[in-house]
């Protein structure tokens, strides 16, 4: 089964969304990707928006409003709650307290490293996004 709902990045570095891009386009994948600096405009896009996504990619370190305060922001909507969006922290900050929270206090689906090797950045972005595609959720019924 394919999904061919957008990809959600929140990130604001412009240089990583260019990573992404390419990342996306040289993995072959047909998504639309939709780019947010600010949690806050993410935010409003989720609850404006008829698109189902894919899969939300979020940067922990965010200006304004952290990945995890956006996340829980989230999980404390139940409109957004029940659209079941899978929701992937991708970060280089990786620290055990933020991982605790993000696994025993929020709904995350999964919290990956950004690697600074292109090739191992690719094989983790191919990674969830197949994973995405195939898995059985909410989103997966019509």
């Amino acid at each position: 089964m394919i999904n061919d709902g957008p990809i959600v990045v929140i990130d604001d570095d412009e240089d990583d969304h260019e990573i992404m891009q390419l990342a996306v386009k040289d993995l072959g994948i047909v998504n639309k990707l939709i780019f947010f600096t600010r949690a806050a405009d993410a935010f409003e896009y989720l609850q404006t928006t008829r698109d189902k996504p894919l899969v939300i990619f979020s940067d922990v370190n965010l200006p304004q409003q952290s990945g995890v305060e956006f996340k829980r922001k989230i999980d404390d909507e139940p409109y957004l709650r029940e659209k079941s969006i899978p929701f992937i922290f991708f970060s280089t900050f990786i620290d055990r307290r933020t991982v605790d929270i993000a696994y025993k206090e929020l709904t995350i689906q999964g919290y990956f490293r950004k690697s600074s090797s292109f090739q191992e950045y690719k094989e983790t972005i191919k990674l969830v996004i197949d994973y995405w595609c195939v898995c059985q959720h909410p989103n997966s019924f019509t």
